[in-house]
């Protein structure tokens, strides 16, 4: 399980602002499925650099980012956004409670067993939970298959965990394995899963600055990393120098029982 990872889960942190440079935002239809009128507290759990706690910002909403890496939370800070270095499993909420519990590529780093508890301890008689991730696959057929090509001769073990077919299909499954822990936990009166479809155009060092981000690839040996990444260079160069990546979100909402 992701969580008990650490050494992936707190990857992200040595190259933060590569990170911030490199990763995608959230679409905004996300962001307004997600959001009532009412929702003013927010608590963005594993905040990371802000992506996320900077949209519901712009919703006129207060944002408090806990995250587990201060290398993280310095660049969050930076965009205004408050945090607090802690796993979310041990934070203190000091008595604060929040309308929205909030998690954007984060919530598979958190305990299963006690992520659900924990923001349902936090929520608000009426709060929301809302987890959410953004999947990219190449949309070109033949450049999605090189793609996999590539991870399955350098880096096998990811495949599944970085950019393409096999990702959307582990990504579908773990999606449905963290919607029933919050289910299982009894704290919520619904949970459903809905899914953002969007299209991102980037160029060939983007894509490949992308790859590099994921935690997997970070922690890889030197050697096989740049193997990984020459090989994907390859793959790209007859796509030109943009490429296209068919992308969705894919949100878990539940609704605290009363």
């Amino acid at each position: 399980m992701l969580h008990q990872n650490r050494r992936r889960a707190e990857a992200f942190g040595e190259y933060a602002e590569q990170y911030d440079r490199a990763r995608p935002t959230y679409p905004s239809a996300l962001v307004h499925r997600i959001c009532r009128e009412a929702d003013r507290r927010v608590l963005d759990v594993g905040c990371g650099t802000g992506k996320a706690a900077l949209l519901f910002a712009a919703r006129n909403c207060t944002v408090l980012g806990v995250e587990v890496d201060e290398r993280m939370a310095a660049v969050a800070r930076h965009r205004g956004i408050p945090v607090e270095v802690a796993p979310f499993e041990t934070w203190d909420p000091a008595g604060r409670t929040f309308d929205l519990v909030v998690s954007g590529q984060a919530w598979h780093w958190v305990d299963p067993r006690l992520g659900p508890a924990k923001a349902a301890d936090v929520l608000t008689d009426h709060g929301r939970l809302a987890a959410f991730w953004n999947y990219e696959e190449p949309s070109d057929a033949t450049l999605a298959a090189d793609v996999e090509a590539a991870y399955e001769a350098f880096a096998p073990e990811l495949q599944g965990s970085g950019i393409g077919r096999a990702a959307h299909r582990r990504h579908d499954d773990e999606t449905a394995e963290q919607a029933r822990s919050i289910r299982s936990s009894g704290r919520f009166a619904s949970c459903t899963v809905c899914r953002f479809p969007w299209t991102w155009e980037l160029r060939r060092d983007e894509f490949l600055e992308l790859v590099r981000t994921h935690s997997g690839v970070a922690i890889l040996p030197e050697e096989r990393r740049d193997a990984l990444l020459e090989r994907l260079a390859a793959a790209i160069s007859p796509a030109g120098e943009t490429i296209s990546l068919a992308c969705a979100t894919t949100c878990i909402i539940a609704d605290k029982a009363a």
